[in-house]
């Protein structure tokens, strides 16, 4: 996922639907990385990218899989216009500020990162060697999993997501028992708490798989539902019922508690 915050999660979501399985630009580079040819696309025609593109030929023709395919088997850059439904240029050259700082090795990644940080649009790399698509925008970059790698992965986190979920409705049976009986404790509270925050960031971490997995997402799309239910709606109602300030506020503060720190009580009761 992305390495630091400059770029905002709902974009790299964006990013991500663009090159899903299904999508055609997904479908463009799946036909790529299948030819063995490799190629580096930039998303976006703004000034920034104009101005750090050289040589290469004016297409302004449909963005189809084949013709992106076709294109790529030449050594240039491909640029695309930013709503993804026509290619632009081909066999450019990117020329972005050579004194951008850089953690990659070939030259088509290098040019990629670079660009990426000058234009912050959307660049696509797709290594002939190690058969692998690297997507960079700003700062950021994420290497794209394989579907059955994405599967595996989702499937691993619904199983987790299972057991969480029936420790929840265990620990909330008990708080429900305490409540009736005027006996609940602040543990009780945090432990019912800390269950339905770490559902919710499971859940959160399938839904990215999800986006990667585009159409190849529906089954796991359905476990999921079934799985969270009504989890999320009571781990919410439990923290309207016992916040001592605003509950939204205290829900708030929930949400920027990450994994790690979720599994020290003092986090949630600190929030």
């Amino acid at each position: 996922m992305p390495k630091n915050g400059k770029v905002k999660e709902e974009d790299f979501f964006k990013f991500l639907k663009l090159v899903a399985p299904g999508a055609l630009l997904g479908q463009g580079l799946e036909i790529i990385l299948q030819a063995g040819t490799g190629g580096l696309i930039v998303v976006g025609d703004t000034e920034k990218v104009l101005g750090a593109i050289e040589g290469g030929f004016k297409v302004n023709c449909h963005l189809t899989p084949t013709s992106l395919a076709e294109l790529a088997k030449m050594d240039g850059a491909i640029v695309l216009s930013e709503d993804i439904k026509r290619i632009l240029y081909a066999n450019t050259e990117l020329v972005p500020d050579y004194l951008i700082a850089t953690g990659e090795r070939g030259t088509r990644h290098r040019a990629a990162e670079r660009m990426a940080k000058q234009t912050r649009c959307p660049v696509i790399a797709i290594s002939q060697s190690r058969r692998t698509i690297s997507l960079y925008q700003g700062n950021m970059k994420y290497v794209l999993k394989t579907p059955p790698e994405l599967m595996s992965k989702a499937n691993q986190a619904l199983l987790t997501l299972e057991g969480y979920r029936a420790t929840f409705h265990e620990v909330l049976t008990q708080l429900e028992l305490l409540e009736f009986q005027d006996e609940v404790r602040l543990l009780d509270v945090v432990k019912a708490i800390q269950r339905g925050q770490i559902i919710k960031k499971i859940k959160e971490e399938i839904e990215k798989y999800m986006v990667e997995l585009g159409e190849e997402a529906r089954l796991i799309e359905m476990q999921l539902k079934e799985i969270i239910g009504n989890t999320l709606h009571e781990n919410r109602q439990i923290i309207r019922d016992y916040a001592k300030k605003d509950y939204e506020q205290v829900f708030l503060e929930l949400e920027e508690i990450s994994m790690d720190e979720l599994l020290d009580l003092t986090s949630i009761t600190n929030a």
